[in-house]
Order: C-alpha cells, then sequence, then structure tokens
C-alpha cells in the first residue's frame, strides 16, 4: 500500500520547511555575510519597502547583556534602513521577557522604525502562562501590541506535578480572557506532542480543553522538531512513533470537528481568521518565518540565530550567545551564514509555495509566467502526482492540481517534494509514494 512519509519527518530529513525554521536551512553557507545583509538593507532603503520585524528572546537568564546586544544591533540595522519604511508586522517571539525589558526594546525600536499608529500594524508577542497575568496583558497592549500567541507550559517537565499543571486549563484560559479583554485582535495557542509521558488519552483531554477556549488559531507540533522558541524545553525522552502518529491524528480529527481548518506546518485557524482568509483569497504567503500576510516585506531578524529574508538574500545570525555579543560590541553585524534564493531553481519554489499557501495550484498560470510544459518540467515527479491522486489525496488534471481533504494533513511533504533537487527514480504501482 502507498503511503506518505510523515511530513515533520520528511521535513526534518530533507531539510525542508521544518517547523523550526521554515526555510530551507541546510542551502544557507558562509559565504553569506554581514556584507550582504548591509547591501540588502540598503537596497531595501532605496525601493522604500515595507518592513516586516521579528525579535527573538531565547530562553534562559540572558538579562541586561543580552538587551545590550539587541540594543547595538537594532541601532547597526536601523541607521541602513529608511525612517519612513512602514513596520505592518512585528512579532516578539520566544520567552516573554520582564516587562521592563519590553518597554527598553520597545523604545528603541521606535527610536529606529516607523511603526504605524492607530493599531493598524499587526504586532504580536509569545507568551509564557507561568510568568504572564492580567496586568501584564494590559501593559503589553498599551505598548501596540494587538496579537498573542501562548505557549502551553510545563511541557519540558517530568512528573506528576507537571502533568496536573500541563493539564489544568486555567492559566491558558485567565490569558486568553485577558487578550479579549484588552482588545487583542486574535490568540494562538501552540501544543506540542510527543513528549515521554504524553499518552494520546493525555492529549485529546489537554486538546479539549483548549478548544473550548475557542482561540482564533492552534498550532501543534512535533517536540522532535520544535520550533526554535521551544528548542530549549525539548525533553529528554520521547513518546513512541505510534503514540506520537496517534496524536497528530487526534489533533487533526479533534480540530476539524470543532471547526478549525488546517494551513499547513502545524498551524490550525478558524474560518474567519485573518490566514484562513488570506488562504481563501490567495493572499498568503510563506517565509523564513512561515506562512504570513506580510509576503510583500522586507523581514529582519534580531537576536540569537534570528533570520532576514530581504528580496532573494536570506541571512542568519549566529545561534551561538557569546558570538553574537562579541560581534555586535565590535560594531558588527551577527551574520554567520545564509543563502540568496535566486541560486535556486524559481519555478520549483513557486509551485511549492503557491501549492502550500492556495492549496490548490494552477498548472495554466505556472506555464504562462515561465514559459514551459507543466508535465515535462516535472516528468520526474508525474507518476508519483498520479500515485498521489489514485490514493485520493489530490486531485489531478492538465490544468490544476488540488488537495483534497484526505491530502490536507500530508499538505506539508506534498509541497516539499517540488523543492526537492533530486527525485528518486519514479515509483511502480506496487511502491511506497515516499520512501525513507
Amino acid at each position: 500500500m502507498r503511503t506518505l512519509l510523515h511530513p515533520a519527518r520528511f521535513r526534518h530529513d530533507q531539510g525542508v520547511l521544518d517547523l523550526a525554521c521554515q526555510t530551507d536551512t541546510r542551502r544557507f553557507h558562509a559565504g553569506v555575510g554581514s556584507l550582504d545583509l548591509l547591501r540588502a538593507l540598503r537596497n531595501s532603503r532605496q525601493c522604500q519597502r515595507p518592513l516586516a520585524l521579528n525579535l527573538r528572546w531565547p530562553a534562559g537568564d540572558l538579562g541586561a547583556e543580552y538587551l545590550h546586544s539587541l540594543t547595538q544591533e537594532i541601532q547597526l540595522i536601523g541607521c541602513q534602513l529608511g525612517g519612513r519604511q512602514p513596520v505592518d508586522h512585528f512579532h516578539l517571539r520566544g520567552t516573554t521577557p520582564a516587562f521592563a525589558q519590553v518597554q527598553q526594546l520597545m523604545a528603541q525600536l521606535h527610536e529606529r522604525f516607523n511603526f504605524l499608529d492607530h493599531d493598524r500594524g499587526d504586532y504580536c508577542v509569545d507568551l509564557d502562562p507561568g510568568h504572564t497575568d492580567w496586568a501584564t496583558m494590559g501593559l503589553l497592549r498599551e505598548q501596540g501590541f494587538n496579537h498573542a500567541s501562548i505557549g502551553v507550559p510545563d511541557a519540558n517537565r517530568e512528573g506528576p506535578l507537571c502533568q496536573a499543571r500541563y493539564q489544568d486549563p486555567a492559566p491558558i484560559e485567565s490569558l486568553v480572557d485577558a487578550a479579549r479583554t484588552f482588545g487583542f485582535r486574535s490568540v494562538n495557542i501552540d501544543l506540542g506532542y510527543g513528549h515521554a509521558w504524553q499518552t494520546p488519552a493525555s492529549i485529546e483531554l489537554k486538546l479539549a480543553s483548549l478548544i473550548a477556549l475557542e482561540p482564533d488559531r492552534l498550532q501543534v507540533f512535533d517536540y522532535a522538531h520544535a520550533p526554535v522558541r521551544y528548542q530549549s524545553q525539548q525533553p529528554q525522552a520521547f513518546s513512541s512513533e505510534a503514540d506520537k502518529s496517534a496524536m497528530r491524528r487526534i489533533c487533526f480529527q479533534l480540530l476539524a470537528a470543532a471547526g478549525y481548518h488546517y494551513i499547513g506546518l502545524g498551524q490550525f485557524a478558524r474560518a474567519d481568521d485573518d490566514l484562513k482568509q488570506a488562504q481563501e483569497r490567495g493572499r498568503l504567503s510563506r517565509n523564513c518565518e512561515g506562512f504570513t500576510l506580510h509576503g510583500y516585506c522586507d523581514h529582519i531578524g534580531f537576536g540569537v540565530g534570528a533570520i532576514s529574508q530581504i528580496d532573494t538574500l536570506c541571512a542568519q545570525n549566529t545561534a551561538d550567545a557569546r558570538e553574537y555579543r562579541e560581534q555586535l560590541g565590535n560594531g558588527q553585524l551577527a551574520t554567520c551564514r545564509g543563502w540568496f534564493r535566486e541560486t535556486s531553481d524559481p519555478v520549483r519554489l513557486h509551485v511549492a509555495e503557491r501549492l502550500a499557501c492556495d492549496l490548490e495550484l494552477d498548472v495554466q498560470a505556472v506555464e504562462r509566467r515561465y514559459g514551459l510544459v507543466f508535465a515535462r518540467y516535472f516528468a520526474y515527479l508525474w507518476p508519483l502526482l498520479e500515485a498521489l491522486h489514485r490514493d485520493g489525496l489530490i486531485e489531478l488534471s492538465p490544468t490544476f492540481i488540488w488537495l483534497l481533504p484526505a491530502g490536507l494533513p500530508q499538505v506539508d511533504g506534498i509541497c516539499a517534494l517540488f523543492e526537492r533537487a533530486v527525485l528518486a527514480t519514479p515509483v511502480s504501482a506496487n511502491d511506497e509514494v515516499i520512501d525513507t
């Protein structure tokens, strides 16, 4: 019987679209450095493109030293960009800093960048329920944040107390209530699965309690391939592959039954959420941070391991905190590697992005745009697409490709096929669709 490789595992093995970083970081190399980023920043200023800023605050007691380094980076990058370039999107990712640190960061950012007033921008903050209360939520709203992303707490600790706190919905419910009271436009909740002590039953119970809170979005992820902001919390032991598969299946079933739509990359959204609306209108994009409503922006990353995507350049900061601090202390950007998207096949990148974002692909539009015959260009892939069609995962015709309901849980793996530089030999009728 044909089977699809689990999308999270597929992304991990192939270096494509893993949740830790939705850019293919296997393509990054040390030949891209700070001078390349400086040139890209100046080009952004000359073109006056809108900006999307992403600032990472890693877990751990980084304190004043990290804040000082961030301030230096903000100054170095800010002086390369234009004061009139609007910041359409901002995301404070990772562990929630102390509010005094948030105030200092926002003051530095507002000094250098053109943040929009009257709540016109999309400004998101990641929240830890164990360190955020109602008063902090109100203060964050006053700082201009209007989207909140809440992580399920204590998923990295063992023992009965951890499990009891994990199942307690009160801390998250309090933050959801606060977000609605203070006028946040949307609330996302992150839920990891695959911890050694988690079971399909415990995930079902936890997810049901989260669905009852009616967040706008829910993101589920396998701890073996956790997003960057959770990598420091990864457990020492994982559940079995069978249990993880069951947990993932439960997530899809419960969320679909509750009216949530799968966007991709573990992200679910309600029908009236901006992400789903953008997907239906063909306005959703995908970049270095995943799905975005701001694909037209230049994305600038600040902090340890942060990624910037400016036009065709992807550039990443060093993930070493000491090196990051030393580079900035010497007045240099902390860029350590990257790649230029123009060096890859633009057809494959475009097809993969549009299929991932729209859940369908206008084959004729691709042929007109690039002057090719789709079935010939992807001849190596066509037998595999036909196999997916026979299995009821996609609808395939000479003019369109649609993701069918049965194929939605596999959308990430299907889209990744188009990004692979080399594919195995065409499958036969008895072969698996994707082989490990």
